[in-house]
């Protein structure tokens, strides 16, 4: 099985402005409870939300921001098996997300 990374994107000023309606927060996190009950076998690390962003380079350290929301490693056969996982996701169902990309995490070259 590969490993591949999640990352759930989403601008911002989308989950900031976000107003659910009663009941609409309960609903999406069972959905996305749900979600990772129905594919546990496959999660590797759950992960986490995001926090605010910092930029480092050869000029120093500064304040960022981009669309990163949170992440989680699942394993799958293939990059098709680990896309269809997050098919109808509610990450972008429920939440004001945007949407989920995934990339194989690959090993490390031997020195």
């Amino acid at each position: 099985m590969k490993k591949f990374l999640a990352i759930y994107l989403g601008s911002g000023n989308k989950m900031k402005e976000w107003q659910p309606k009663e009941g609409e927060m309960e609903a999406a996190m069972q959905a996305w409870s749900k979600w990772a009950t129905d594919n546990s076998a496959n999660i590797v690390d759950q992960g986490s939300p995001l926090g605010k962003t910092k930029h480092i380079d050869k000029s120093g350290i500064t304040d960022t921001h981009n669309e990163l929301g949170a992440w989680t490693v699942v394993q799958a056969e293939s990059y098709e098996a680990a896309a269809q996982m997050f098919e109808n996701h509610p990450h972008f169902t429920m939440f004001p997300g945007e949407s989920v990309e995934i990339m194989e995490c690959l090993p490390m070259p031997k020195m």
